[in-house]
């Protein structure tokens, strides 16, 4: 609910100021005029920011929060409890801090009688379009029960599939983290520790040693220089990326690295199938499926694309025939498309193909991990050699020498 400060004339032509509570502007027009002849103005009351950032506060909604939501909507309605004690009830009992936010101010408007799927449109801008778009098909179709039903496993899925490819990508994150850390310290630390004693020698040192010592030097003279430089590129990097033509430059580059590309196939080709059975399982026409899918893919390239094809189905064109005009997706989802819509059967056809691309996606995010680890060991294993003969050999030498 919104706060407004009206200025109205009375019935009997008295000018009347003060503030009303209402969902929007045309709602507080409307309660407003129930009790006076003439609004003369209306305007949202500005509410004071405060400096109070919750760091505990994610900055999205994650899916498995969405699921367990889902869920208990599902379960709620079909016990007969009113939409508005529902919507109560879980805002209290959610663990999201985010969640819990968006559904508490959603809980106001729903008891004032506006539906679940406009206050969340309202409060919940960190909720995917996916899940606001079902609820209002399950709200207009009757089905809100089975909507939720829906989203509860289509989240839990996409979840689930995170979930794992985190937990893979976390043992060769923290090594190259350790290696990077190790070989700061030996470059600034140990070995101009060890220069110092190989000047002493006065003898011509190995290429190894004297490739080592250049290296050396340079992080020690420049090595804030390089993090400024690190720190400029990276933040040059995150701002490009947030920007439009960065996304979807972004997103066409990941199609054609070698096997990240082909990892990125899969999921989108997932993404695209599992999203959009789940929204014509709720209910939503072909065109407003295409719109949706556009607007929640993590490829943004392939979102582009597929805004383009809103008017072609909107002009009756099938799904399979204009999803060959959309880059990155493979072949057989497209046949598979053409194939579900022939025999009315699209739902099953693409959550089938949804399930098998997805299968896809993780063994070839199994296979990428499999070759990524040796081939950090075999780096460090590399990078270790050299400074183990860079600093030993002129040892040797020097010992060498003395025993002479």
């Amino acid at each position: 609910m919104q706060t407004f400060k009206y200025r109205a004339l009375s019935a009997d032509g008295a000018s009347v100021t003060g503030v009303v509570e209402a969902y929007d502007e045309f709602a507080a027009v409307e309660e407003l005029r129930r009790q006076f002849a003439i609004v003369e103005d209306l305007q949202p009351v500005k509410k004071k920011k405060k400096f109070n950032i919750d760091l505990g506060e994610p900055l999205w909604v994650e899916d498995k929060s969405l699921a367990l939501v889902a869920s208990q909507f599902s379960i709620m309605l079909r016990a007969g409890l009113p939409m508005s004690r529902v919507v109560e009830l879980i805002a209290g009992q959610t663990s999201d801090k985010l969640m819990r936010r968006i559904l508490t101010a959603c809980a106001a408007d729903v008891a004032a009688g506006y539906s679940l799927s406009r206050s969340l449109e309202k409060n919940g801008k960190k909720i995917p379009a996916v899940f606001i778009e079902s609820v209002r098909a399950g709200e207009e179709s009757g089905t809100l029960e089975d909507s939720f039903d829906t989203l509860k496993t289509y989240y839990d899925h996409a979840h689930k599939v995170k979930q794992k490819v985190r937990s893979a990508m976390t043992y060769p994150i923290i090594v190259i983290i350790l290696a990077f850390i190790v070989v700061g310290i030996v470059m600034v630390v140990l070995v101009p520790t060890m220069t110092q004693m190989f000047e002493n020698m006065g003898s011509e040192l190995p290429l190894p040693t004297r490739i080592l010592i250049a290296v050396s030097h340079f992080f020690s003279n420049y090595w804030p220089l390089l993090l400024a430089l690190i720190a400029a590129v990276a933040i040059a990097f995150f701002v490009y990326r947030k920007t439009e033509n960065g996304k979807i430059n972004l997103s066409r580059l990941r199609f054609k690295i070698p096997v990240i590309g082909r990892i990125a196939t899969m999921n989108t080709a997932a993404q695209v199938a599992n999203t959009v059975a789940t929204l014509i399982a709720a209910g939503l026409p072909i065109p407003k499926v295409a719109d949706i899918v556009s607007r929640v893919l993590d490829a943004r390239s392939v979102g582009v694309d597929m805004g383009k094809c809103v008017g072609k189905l909107e002009t009756g064109q099938n799904l399979g025939e204009v999803l060959r005009d959309v880059k990155n997706l493979p072949d057989m989802l497209v046949e598979m498309a053409k194939v579900g819509e022939e025999s009315g059967s699209l739902e099953t056809t693409l959550r089938t193909v949804g399930d098998f691309y997805t299968q896809e996606a993780e063994r070839a995010s199994d296979r990428a991990l499999a070759m990524i680890e040796p081939m950090i060991t075999v780096i460090l294993g590399v990078f270790v050699a050299f400074i183990v003969i860079a600093i030993y050999v002129p040892m040797f030498s020097m010992y060498q020498g003395v025993g002479m």
